[in-house]
């Protein structure tokens, strides 16, 4: 799980990056011209390779929780990029973040089954996620502040958790056998992928970071566990005994990703200075 966590670190930073670029120049074809962009989206894709190496060797499951970590990490370096320390109730969040995460990583059975998915199932899921999309972004329309970039983060997290599903059906099938990446999967993933960067950043660029990305690393892991246990057969907590205490460290997981969330300061737009009215016009 040491890879998914430096993955994690690098996704981290380059999200912070390429949200304080987004938030100045709106998601659009201005991104391309940032040069910090492009390096927060290099950082950010080594770490998301990384991601997939884990993936490939381990569970959704598993795997997919720690993907919450990142949230520890970004708040920081957002903090840093905008000239301040973290506030005392961000660390807080980041310890329930870190003791939901740890719980889970516990409890969640490690069984590593060789992941399958029929085209059928995989049309499904991805029609699933696009009605998903569809609805979140369709009524962010009507929203504003955060509520707008919560809106837009459940469908970003919906897409990201679907690149992670596909990455782990393609990695974990493949047993050496490079042949077996000739197959539609191997083509959905970057196509998907894409899809999630344009989705991402306009969550970002409505200014509200820590609220935008702590919804999608929220989705984002109960999407892909809810896909690793129904699609790909991989093992849930059961019994009381795991069940209930999977339950509690999840609560406190999403407590923590939620006051992280809520307490991260509002990243909008500068208003444009106002002209100073010279004493001439001012006398007319």
């Amino acid at each position: 799980m040491a890879i998914a966590l430096v993955g994690a670190l690098g996704y981290a930073l380059g999200a912070a990056l390429q949200q304080f670029e987004a938030v100045r120049d709106g998601a659009t074809l201005q991104l391309v011209k940032r040069p910090r962009w492009w390096i927060g989206g290099i950082i950010g894709f080594i770490g998301a390779s990384l991601h997939a190496v884990a993936l490939s060797v381990a569970p959704l499951v598993v795997v997919q929780p720690i993907s919450v970590a990142t949230l520890v990490f970004a708040v920081p370096f957002a903090a840093m990029l905008h000239g301040r320390r973290p506030h005392r109730a961000e660390i807080l969040g980041s310890v329930a973040v870190a003791a939901g995460l740890l719980g889970l990583m516990l409890l969640v059975p490690a069984h590593n089954v060789t992941p399958s998915l029929s085209d059928g199932a995989a049309l499904g899921l991805i029609g699933c996620v696009a009605l998903i999309v569809a609805v979140s972004f369709g009524i962010a329309r009507f929203l504003r502040g955060p509520g707008k970039a919560l809106a837009m983060s459940v469908g970003a997290g919906s897409v990201t958790a679907t690149v992670s599903t596909f990455v782990r059906v393609v990695g974990g099938g493949l047993h050496g056998d490079l042949s077996r990446l000739l197959h539609w999967f191997t083509l959905a993933i970057p196509v998907l992928l894409v899809c999630a960067v344009v989705l991402l950043q306009k969550s970002y660029a409505v200014g509200y970071f820590g609220i935008a990305y702590a919804g999608v690393q929220v989705v984002d892991p109960i999407t892909s566990v809810a896909a690793g246990a129904v699609l790909l057969g991989e093992s849930l907590p059961t019994g009381t005994g795991q069940a209930i205490p999977a339950l509690l460290a999840a609560a406190v997981l999403i407590g923590g990703t939620v006051t992280l969330g809520r307490l991260s300061p509002d990243h909008s737009r500068k208003a444009p200075a106002s002209v100073p009215v010279s004493s001439s016009a001012a006398a007319n």
